[in-house]
């Protein structure tokens, strides 16, 4: 039935060109941002899940930022404590030698002896970073170092994993340089002929002395090692779950971008065959008003 109150013909294609445009411009704003979910009008469930599991990425960067913090304190103490074993391994060395020398030879080993210490003392001074020295007791209450390892979150109770590494097992040297691990072989007098007649029986004991130096000195560097291995572990499964949940958020959220082209096309083209509908129909109804005037 024609009508001239109705056009029953251009309502249908208006209506069908306005959820076509609809359909484009959800199209047209999936392909401008990439995502499929950018809102929470969009889902709200997977929006949610998206949102939470982003807030926990951000978290584990945080985590994974003072990782990278311990491992630089970690590895300048490793490196320093290995080098002052080296050094303590010296010492060693230079006692034998000096065991049944002349008084002139014990001397010129005293002189060398004691440039090593010094150098000891440099080593356990230098071995800084971001102004923490796991090495040095700097005369405070000394404190372990906490290293932030992990954020675990179930619901809303969260918990934080560390890496602990003891200041009682790494300490080298105190603020006066008398204490720690090395403070005995750095004392004034240590290996000192000018200062006192040397016997084997006192080389003896130093040796002694630098054995026990050289156990707690390895112990230390083997507790180093192990954090230093842990913390590189933690950091590379830290990474690999970082990208797992990025890629597990963006299979919820993230458009697939060959879709949606392949899509806004098609929309395109039914766009404009919407306009064609529509003009068509409001030309009937055009024809009709004329046949009245005729």
């Amino acid at each position: 039935m024609a009508s001239i109150m109705t056009n029953a013909a251009a309502l249908t294609a208006l209506q069908s060109l306005n959820a076509t445009n609809k359909a484009l411009e959800t199209t047209q704003g999936r392909i401008s941002t990439g995502y499929r979910v950018a809102t929470a009008s969009d889902n709200a469930a997977y929006w949610s899940i998206a949102t939470s599991m982003r807030s926990d990425n951000q978290a584990l960067s945080a985590v994974q930022d003072a990782l990278g913090l311990g491992a630089g304190k970690v590895d300048t103490a490793y490196t320093a404590i290995t080098q002052i074993k080296d050094q303590v391994d010296a010492i060693k060395t230079k006692l034998v030698t000096a065991r049944g020398a002349s008084q002139d030879n014990q001397q010129k080993i005293a002189t060398e002896i004691k440039a090593i210490q010094d150098q000891i003392k440099s080593s356990v001074t230098n071995a800084s970073y971001a102004g923490s020295n796991l090495l040095r007791n700097d005369g405070t209450t000394a404190s372990d170092l906490q290293i932030v390892a992990s954020y675990n979150r179930t619901g809303t109770t969260v918990s934080i994993d560390t890496i602990t590494v003891k200041s009682a097992d790494t300490q080298v040297l105190d603020v006066a340089g008398t204490g720690g691990i090395v403070g005995g072989l750095l004392a004034t007098g240590f290996f000192d002929p000018s200062a006192a007649a040397v016997s084997d029986a006192n080389i003896d004991t130093a040796l002694a002395s630098v054995e026990t130096a050289l156990a707690k000195l390895s112990t230390g560097a083997a507790y180093l090692g192990a954090a230093k291995s842990r913390i590189d572990t933690q950091k590379s499964f830290l990474s690999n779950l970082s990208d797992s949940i990025d890629k597990g958020v963006g299979a919820l959220v993230d458009a697939d971008m060959n879709k949606e082209s392949t899509r806004l096309q098609a929309l395109q083209v039914q766009q404009q065959l919407g306009i064609q509908a529509l003009s068509i129909a409001n030309g009937n109804s055009q024809s009709i008003l004329a046949l009245f005037k005729s």
